[in-house]
């Protein structure tokens, strides 16, 4: 063998070498110094109870660190464009691939963007309308209902060669497909003035009712400096001046030598409320919103959002707006009898992209879906639709819990796709709860043992039988299976539910029962989330516990996020003799240097943001002298620091006894969030955790029913027994519980079931079984009844 055939042999092999990713020292949030050793080319399944450092291990290190090393290689202009992304706490990684990230957050809610923009399904149809629609009515931005048609006239110039080129244009069309009576929202909305202004009133006298519009501050003078009356009631304001008040166009104007703009208020209210998602609104401000505004199908384009002339292009007898709201399965089916040679390549993209969509189980949805109604596991998955058909290989894709809002019947179907991706010659790595995912495993990584400061190590690593084997928390759980109770609960009442036909739901009469714990279950797409917000969520009396993101800064956490810090602040400030402000990061008694924040942030352009420790109060982020305030021996920051069992203890007894305190830290540690500190900022919560810090807060409620959707989110094996105990409890203690769940563990424990199918999108949106679970696994006639007979070796 020659001497070069040698060096590319060895060379070969040295490659071949690096065949896993090594983390040596990491210490990500709760993370102390965790190594760990992943197979390449394997599917690895990291395990663990909820906030034992599963994410901190598999996001904030192994996937943020391959990000960071890829941004780097752009340019530093680019660099300036892309969110700077710090360096993971870890000592030493390698091995890496570049990372792509799947995971459960919500996409935007954005109203203007449904299923087909968010994942180019829409723009393939705009190609696709703009080559063959009859009459051709213009380019594919003809076809799209963000953009308005435009209408110039006048000079035009151009620069080229030093010399300036004219031409005149008069009446130029830019073609655009937004309905122009909504706006492209696909509904109109119609104000009521009542619930704007008290018309006895007068400005200066608080007649505005619109939340924020106070005439105390810069309000009252920019008013005033429009040269509105003040003191007379807008009852008699003239028709002029109300028209000023209400839709006054944008002004600019002085106001005590301060330049401020000046614009009516419903011109306001349509550009910061009405133009964003419902969903994504501040409670009190969506509460005004419901009341003030009613939303109506717009009756110019009957709420498909597109402009006459987009509406009468037609390919195959169809328009654009009656191919987006068909199923996608059978949008797929049309798309097969479609013979157009001339644009093959377009339709084998689409056709491979709804295809994708049928595989991973969202064949149910319509393009036209709004993506801020889909839940977590349903973004997820439209997320991952754009990774199946890819050629790339020797990529790591990383997933958070994908079987999220799957019944077991679809997790097969998930469960096929992850092995596909590993096949491939990926290196896949989950974060699952679920046993039969872990099940599919080549390697296994528990982290644990507990949860918050009890976890961040490594407990087991290695295959699914010896992980079955090993002592640890999962590999005792894993086999777990919750009998069905000896006797179920009787009702007391019904809350009746008749002719419901949200979504997919065709006139379903159901009786949900009361005083009982009622599972509402089904293969995804059935019509569970439909029957359940759609008609018992609005209801008076009932609380809904659901999966949305909790809203809060760094800044917040589950002091301030539960009202604990309230009488917590007021105990300090009546043993001390002070003002409560005091005890507050974000009032008076916050640090100087850091603002109350414990950190000091340094910009360095396209490097990283370097966060550092603030000098001054060593991250307490309180002032030194507020400090010197103890309550039962110990300082406000203490008190942050400590555990919310800890701090059920310290408030329960002596001088530090707060009776409001202990209430809240009773219902945390009831959700199983015992082990949280008060001051952990909500950004470093998981899922799961953000979901059960919300059904702490809202069991305050005097609600009689709480519908709670998919509580199980997140939570390990072993914390579902817990759970069960608080669903037990909040039914002993009076109230009734309706939960929407796909977990064995929790159909098992219910007092009814209330089954939907039997398919989904309109293969489903029936009940086809209503009844106790062991009448359900009796019966075996669903598929929920054949997979919880499995689950409990009926």
């Amino acid at each position: 063998m020659g001497t070069a055939a040698k060096t590319t042999a060895t060379a070969g092999q040295a490659a071949d070498r690096h065949d896993v990713i090594r983390v040596q020292g990491a210490r990500e949030n709760n993370l102390r110094d965790v190594t760990v050793e992943l197979p390449k080319r394997r599917l690895t399944v990291f395990t663990g109870v909820s906030g034992s450092g599963k994410s901190s291990l598999v996001f904030a290190t192994i996937a943020a660190e391959s990000q960071r090393l890829i941004n780097e290689t752009y340019p530093a202009f680019l660099q300036g464009f892309m969110p700077t992304m710090a360096r993971p706490d870890v000592d030493h990684l390698e091995g890496l691939t570049t990372a792509i990230v799947v995971d459960q957050e919500r996409m935007g809610a954005n109203p203007r963007s449904t299923v087909g923009t968010a994942t180019d399904a829409n723009a393939m149809l705009r190609i696709l309308f703009s080559r063959l629609g009859t009459p051709h009515i213009g380019p594919p931005t003809a076809f799209a209902f963000n953009i308005p048609t435009r209408v110039a006239s006048g000079v035009m110039r151009t620069d080229k060669g030093g010399r300036e080129e004219k031409s005149v244009v008069k009446d130029a069309v830019y073609q655009g497909g937004m309905c122009s009576r909504c706006e492209g929202m696909g509904a109109v909305n119609d104000v009521d003035l009542t619930a704007i202004y008290d018309e006895s009133r007068s400005l200066a006298d608080g007649a505005l009712l619109v939340p924020g519009y106070s005439m105390d501050g810069w309000y009252g003078r920019i008013f005033a400096g429009a040269g509105l009356p003040m003191d007379r009631p807008v009852g008699r304001f003239t028709a002029k001046q109300l028209d000023k008040l209400l839709h006054g166009a944008p002004e600019k104007i002085r106001v005590d030598g301060v330049n401020l703009t000046y614009e009516g208020v419903l011109t306001k209210i349509q550009k910061s409320m009405l133009s964003k998602d419902l969903e994504a609104m501040q409670p009190h401000v969506r509460r005004f919103v419901e009341r003030a505004v009613t939303f109506t199908t717009c009756p110019d384009c009957g709420g498909t959002r597109l402009s006459k002339e987009a509406l009468s292009s037609k390919v195959g007898g169809h328009n654009i707006a009656e191919l987006c709201s068909m199923q996608i399965t059978d949008l797929a089916a049309w798309l097969r009898e479609l013979d157009a040679p001339s644009v093959a390549p377009l339709l084998g993209g689409l056709q491979h992209l709804l295809d994708s969509f049928t595989d991973i189980g969202l064949g149910y949805l319509s393009l036209d879906r709004p993506s801020g109604t889909l839940s977590g596991g349903e973004a997820q998955r439209t997320k991952m639709i754009r990774h199946l058909g890819s050629s790339l290989t020797d990529v790591t894709y990383v997933f958070d819990e994908p079987t999220i809002g799957l019944h077991p019947h679809d997790i097969e179907r998930m469960n096929r796709l992850l092995v596909q991706l590993r096949d491939k010659g990926n290196t896949v790595l989950v974060v699952e709860h679920k046993p039969e995912t872990i099940a599919i495993a080549d390697h296994v990584v528990d982290l644990g043992p507990g949860a918050g400061t009890a976890g961040g190590t490594v407990c087991f690593e290695g295959d699914v039988a010896a992980l079955r084997r090993s002592d640890t928390v999962t590999g005792r759980h894993l086999d777990d299976r919750v009998e069905f109770k000896p006797q179920v609960r009787e009702r007391t009442g019904v809350l009746e539910v008749r002719g419901a036909a949200t979504h997919n739901l065709r006139d379903v009469d159901v009786d949900v029962p009361l005083g009982v714990l009622c599972v509402v279950t089904g293969v995804a797409g059935s019509g569970k989330s439909s029957l359940v917000h759609g008609s018992v969520a609005k209801r008076d009396g009932v609380v809904v516990v659901d999966q949305g993101a909790i809203k809060g800064s760094r800044r917040s956490n589950p002091a301030t996020y539960t009202g604990l810090l309230e009488p917590v602040r007021k105990a300090f400030a009546k043993a001390n003799g002070v003002k409560p402000a005091l005890f507050s990061s974000n009032s008076e008694g916050a640090c100087p240097t850091c603002n109350g924040a414990g950190v000091v942030f340094t910009e360095l352009g396209v490097m990283a943001t370097v966060e550092s420790v603030c000098e001054e109060c060593e991250g307490r982020r309180f002032q030194a002298a507020v400090l010197e305030y103890t309550l039962g021996g110990r300082d406000i920051a203490q008190v942050l620091a400590l555990p919310v069992q800890e701090a059920l203890a310290f408030f329960s007894e002596g001088e530090a006894r707060v009776p409001a305190a202990t209430a809240i830290l009773e219902r945390l540690v009831d959700v199983g969030l015992g082990y949280l500190t008060l001051g952990q900022p909500l950004t470093t919560l998981s899922g799961g955790e953000r979901q059960r810090l919300k059904l702490a807060t809202q069991m305050a409620d005097k609600g009689e029913v709480y519908v709670l959707d998919e509580p199980t989110t997140g939570l390990h094996l072993a914390d579902v027994a817990n759970l069960l105990g608080l669903l037990d409890r909040l039914v002993d203690s009076g109230r009734s519980v309706v939960v929407i769940e796909h977990h064995q563990a929790v159909m098992a424990h219910a007092d009814w079931v209330v089954d939907l199918g039997p398919g989904a999108g309109h293969d489903g949106g029936r009940v086809v079984f209503e009844g106790t679970p062991a009448q359900l696994v009796a019966d075996r006639s669903t598929l929920t009844g054949q997979h919880l007979a499995e689950y409990v070796g009926a």
